[in-house]
């Protein structure tokens, strides 16, 4: 009996799979079934996807996704099921027309998605969240963000292109990259980032593909397109692979028409498949198939990829075995919507084996089709089934079967985080190339001898790299609307940097004219040049010859993080690291890229960047703004510095409080007593480095004025530590002046004479022999009875005597020579006015009892004025930027840009505090931590104030800079000094040590 039942079984089998076989030959040869292979994998030993950070399980499935998917399938009705296949266009940009037509299709045709377009953040989740409550099975929403949301919407981030990502050799920072930009896709509620583009650029002449591709080399763009998917899907995002067969090499826009590809199947599968291949093994989500002619793979004349079920079907799902989601392309591109109306497009997609039609553009119409061709047997059952549940069980990877509206709140911030442009600048300091260096013109070494002019080419701005070049040099921007002229003007100049400023807008056609070409090349002829490119590199690809210049730096965009790097790099604050994705003629190949050498200059970066918190420094601001809204300064810049790079500099509020010059962080200030740990210490430094003095060298032998004096005897150690028993002051002018506090004739005169050389102010001039009357009175002033800490000007009044007298220079003088120059310190000098316009120099004070003038361009100090502006306690003016290079300098013991200014232990002995025991908290020069307070710095940090408003601060054991500049004096020096009272520099401090992240 048991053995007729399995007869029976066996013929009931049998009949049913020959039923099911012969219904398949029925159907028309172009229509695609689920037959896909269960398993198709290829073994690798790489693993893209780590499944335990990712929140989804790409292609197994899960007995509560299988239960979520079924109970859902089976409750739609055939109009439903026909929803889930249509994602239509949605624009936050546009009026109530178009978000209601949007509703219509949503609550009544039930599409299964949404790609939205241009439009804004805000806006869009609360489309997104309004279509969703109108949505019965939650909706798709997908966006093209192949360089971040912004490639769609405003007000969000903006990260490299492809092209750019192509010259980075650190693939970890790509990933980083993909990680960033899947958050800030998963905040916006979206399940597909409809990237990234894998098409191999081996055109470049092509109209579309070109900077969005990584590159011509397969290998090199499957490694970054695996990194950017990593990164989107470890964070729960589906990236989508496009433009399958391969838009690479295409001379037309399938926006606009349908391009052809000529190549071989073969080359196809060797070439423009490879990325695919790779990435189906590792888990790419989905594919979007282009709108392109290959005859290779379709034999129909001009037949669409996209609608081709040998393209689709045989070689994507069948020879390729991919699994995932598979969309079209737009469907109202050109390159389709010529082919076929909107409706019957969408039906030759499906028949091919599409999943999901993007960018439908009548699904009425569409729908009616589609029940027509199912009723005619056109599209099955199983045929539904599979894309529809496909498309569910990606829904539910995605946590629809759980929605979440999306809450706006700090949405924009969100979007927006200080890590964006911290990954920004690793990935541009890893991108940009240096491709020429003739005789190692890059990075620029020497600036004492480098005459460095600047001319712009090109109609985008390039504000950021100007004002960033002159930070480390004085650059001269030259132009000229007539060529020969302006190479007559570059005559004054031995180098010549020239920065190609293009869009910064990937869509948006830009060429290196002729005529801007030719301005390069005369330029080059007749001059040393560094041609700095802020383009991408096919721009290069009419220049018909680069002998004639001597750098060519790649920098691929213009934006201001780009500038900011690139010119880091000329000066050496990084090396070059970058690799050229593409090929260039025969001048430079795909891979090219020469390294430069790193010499340990300032850069710029972010906080994180060096570890700090970039939220908690922005409350700086906030103690600023309290100083100058209670009137205790008028203006303020701050800077600070962290492990060699510049993370924070801005300026607020005005010159004085007329609030009509706001304060730029380029301005200059009288940064008083700083002079004398600016200009006298490191000269005094170099002599002792010299073995010229040591730290028991009398004063006399220094200063023969002091000999046989009170003074001759006191040692330098004591002098520099403020514990030698000298007042603290003297003032001077007051035994110039008459009894009713103005000038005598005696001594001064309005105009400039052979005898009055030395100026106090603008119109005011001082006997040539009164500097003698000064040291004199030192020199004859009694010692304090106690030995104990007296902060005295004295010290670097007498230093100066020493310095000028031993190098047989004036003090201004020799600091240029010996160290601002070196430095690129071009914005540090006394006497100011003779190179800066005044409009620069803030205001110190209104002087009613002196000079009764204004104070500005000339030194507030009273004595340092009697010097003629140029002494060792005060004088100079200098800005943030400069300061802090000097405290750098400091920090790396001794040694800036590749220079050994005095040795490391020279800077030891200088920053030891050798009367702490005695209550003397002053190092050498430089102030040290208050010995009776909890300070939140290092005992090792050192720095030092100044009476107009200034503090420098510097920390070995943080690796931190601080500097304030301010003029608190203006514009009444003799009023309380608020600012020193309510602690402003300190609170600022303060944050600045809170900003740390703890490692």
């Amino acid at each position: 009996m048991k053995n007729i039942f399995k007869y029976i079984f066996i013929c009931i089998a049998t009949f049913l799979l020959v039923n099911c076989a012969i219904k398949k030959n029925t159907l028309p040869p172009n229509v695609a079934i689920d037959d896909t292979p269960k398993k198709v994998k290829t073994t690798t030993n790489e693993k893209f996807i780590d499944q335990s950070r990712a929140d989804f399980n790409l292609f197994e499935d899960t007995k509560p996704e299988r239960k979520w998917v079924d109970s859902i399938y089976s409750n739609m009705t055939f109009d439903e099921k026909l929803g889930q296949l249509f994602m239509i266009a949605g624009y936050s940009n546009r009026d109530s027309i178009h978000f209601n037509a949007v509703d219509k299709l949503v609550k009544e045709y039930k599409v299964g998605g949404i790609i939205f377009f241009q439009g804004g953040p805000v806006r869009q989740a609360n489309l997104t969240n309004r279509f969703q409550a109108k949505a019965k099975t939650p909706l798709f929403i997908g966006n093209d963000a192949e360089w971040g949301l912004s490639m769609r919407l405003d007000s969000t981030y903006s990260y490299p292109w492809n092209m750019t990502l192509g010259a980075v050799q650190d693939l970890k920072l790509i990933e980083q990259m993909g990680t960033q930009m899947a958050q800030e896709t998963k905040r916006m509620g979206i399940h597909f980032n409809f990237a990234p583009v894998i098409d191999i650029n081996t055109n470049p002449r092509n109209p579309i593909i070109g900077s969005r591709s990584f590159g011509e080399d397969k290998l090199k763009v499957t490694e970054r397109a695996i990194a950017l998917m990593k990164g989107v899907q470890n964070e729960g995002i589906f990236s989508t692979g496009k433009h399958f067969p391969g838009h690479g090499d295409t001379e037309t826009d399938s926006h606009q028409t349908l391009p052809i590809i000529k190549f071989s199947k073969e080359r196809l599968e060797d070439v423009e498949f490879y990325p695919y291949k790779k990435m189906f093994d590792l888990g790419l989500a989905s594919v979007m198939v282009a709108h392109l002619n290959v005859p290779s793979l379709e034999t129909r004349e001009n037949y669409p990829s996209s609608i081709s079920y040998n393209i689709v079907t045989n070689v994507l799902k069948k020879e390729l075995g991919f699994k995932g989601l598979i969309f079209t392309d737009a469907l109202n591109m050109k390159g389709a919507s010529n082919f076929k109306k909107p409706g019957e497009i969408d039906l030759e997609a499906f028949l091919a084996g599409n999943d999901i039609l993007l960018f439908a553009e009548d699904v009425p119409t569409a729908m009616e089709k589609f029940r027509q061709a199912y009723n005619d047997t056109l599209i099955t059952p199983e045929r539904l089934e599979y894309s529809v549940k496909k498309i569910l069980k990606y829904k539910y990877k995605a946590g629809l079967n759980h929605y979440k509206p999306i809450n706006t709140e700090n949405l924009y911030a969100d979007l927006n985080k200080p890590i964006n442009n911290s990954l920004q600048y690793k990935l541009y300091e890893s991108a940009i190339t240096v491709l020429k260096n003739k005789d190692s013109i890059l990075p620029i070494k020497d600036l004492t001898r480098s005459k460095i002019a600047y001319v712009k080419i090109g109609d985008n701005p390039d504000n950021t790299f100007l004002l960033t070049l002159k930070k480390y040099a004085e650059v001269t921007e030259v132009s000229h609307f007539d060529l020969d002229s302006l190479n007559v003007e570059l005559k004054k100049y031995n180098t010549v940097i020239i920065g190609l400023h293009k869009s910064d807008k990937l869509w948006r056609k830009y060429e290196f004219t002729e005529k801007e070409q030719l301005w390069v090349q005369k330029i080059a002829e007749n001059n040393n040049v560094i041609l700095d490119v802020f383009a991408k590199p096919y721009v290069m690809l009419p220049v018909k010859s680069f002998d004639d210049i001597e750098g060519l730096v790649l920098t691929y965009q213009n934006n201001e993080i780009a500038q900011n790097v690139s010119a880091e790099l000329i000066f050496g604050a990084i090396e070059a690291k970058g690799k050229i994705p593409v090929t260039i003629n025969n001048f430079f190949i795909q891979g090219d890229g020469l390294s430069t050498k790193k010499i340990n200059r300032l850069g710029f970066s972010t906080p994180e960047n060096v570890g700090m918190n970039s939220e908690i420094l922005s409350n700086i601001e906030g103690v600023a703004y309290k100083a100058i809204l209670g009137k205790m300064t008028p203006g303020i810049q701050v800077l600070v510095a962290r492990k060699g790079k510049v993370v924070y500099q801005k300026s607020f509020g005005y010159h004085t409080y007329k609030k009509e010059v706001k304060v730029k962080n380029s301005d200059i200030y009288d940064v008083a007593s700083l002079t004398k740990i600016i200009a006298t210490l490191p000269n005094i430094m170099q002599e002792y480095d010299a073995g010229k003095i040591n730290l028991d060298t009398n004063l006399g032998k220094m200063v023969p004025q002091t000999i046989g004096t009170d003074k001759d005897s006191i040692k330098l150690k004591d002098l520099l530590s403020h514990y030698a028993r000298l007042k603290a002051w003297i003032p001077f002018y007051k035994s110039t002046l008459d009894s009713s506090k103005m000038p005598l004739k005696k001594f001064y005169q309005k105009s400039y004479s052979d005898n009055f050389k030395l100026q106090v102010s603008e119109n005011l001039f001082l006997r040539n022999d009164y500097n003698d009357t000064i040291l004199k009175t030192i020199v004859n002033s009694k010692l304090n009875d106690k030995k104990e800490y007296v902060y005295s000007d004295f010290t670097f009044i007498l230093l100066k005597e020493y310095l000028e007298r031993e190098n047989k220079k004036t003090l201004d003088k020799l600091s240029e020579e010996n160290f601002f120059s070196k430095l690129g310190m071009n914005n540090t000098m006394y006497n100011p006015l003779q190179k800066f316009d005044m409009s620069v120099i803030p205001p110190t004070e209104i002087d009613n009892y002196f000079r009764h003038t204004t104070i500005q361009g000339y030194v507030h100090d009273m004595a340092a004025a009697m010097q003629g502006g140029v002494a060792g306690h005060a004088g100079l003016f200098s800005n943030s930027m400069d300061i802090a290079k000097m405290m750098q300098l400091y920090l790396n013991k001794g040694n800036y840009g590749g220079i050994q200014y005095f040795s490391e232990k020279t800077f030891n002995d200088f920053n030891t505090c050798y009367f702490c025991a005695e209550g003397n908290r002053r190092a050498l020069g430089f102030d040290k931590p208050d010995l009776n307070k909890q300070n939140p710095v290092s005992a090792s940090s050192f720095g030092h104030t100044g009476f107009t408003g200034i503090m420098t601060w510097a920390d070995p054991e943080t690796e931190i800079i601080y500097v304030f500049m301010s003029n608190r004096t203006f514009p009444d020096a003799n009023a309380t000094n608020q600012l020193s009272k309510q602690n402003i520099r300190e609170d600022i401090q303060k944050i600045i040590q809170q900003s740390i992240i703890k490692e």
